[in-house]
């Protein structure tokens, strides 16, 4: 791995059937460790119940409220400055609560690549 800087310059959000909106902001092969992604949830929205194989993911709030869900933890309400670990195989899903967007990084290791992603509402 080489010291770098990695430019915003990939600003074009796209939806995902889960029920979100996604901007990469980190995820190539030059860093596999970890790729990072903006996440964008509207108001009233509950993202689908899903699992990553083989890859722990973490939340990072940013923006607004939300009730997450994660294995069989209780659902927890989180807002700006939460952190949500979620270990690789744990079923989640997220609900925005608020009345603005609720935005937070996800962060995955290793990288996310779709072929790790289940979604388990469609089983």
């Amino acid at each position: 791995m080489q010291p770098t800087i990695k430019q915003n310059t990939q600003t074009t959000e796209y939806y995902i059937p889960e029920g979100c909106y996604i901007t990469e902001l980190s995820n190539s092969n030059d860093d596999p460790a970890l790729s990072i992604a903006r996440a964008r949830v509207e108001p009233g929205v509950t993202t689908q119940w899903h699992r990553l194989k083989g890859t722990v993911e973490r939340y990072l709030i940013l923006e607004g409220e939300g009730l997450v869900e994660v294995g069989t933890m209780p659902a927890q309400a989180v807002s700006a400055g939460d952190v949500v670990i979620i270990p690789a195989q744990c079923q989640q899903r997220i609900r925005n609560m608020g009345q603005q967007d609720l935005i937070f990084l996800a962060m995955c290791t290793p990288r996310f690549l779709p072929e790790v992603y289940e979604n388990l509402e469609s089983i």
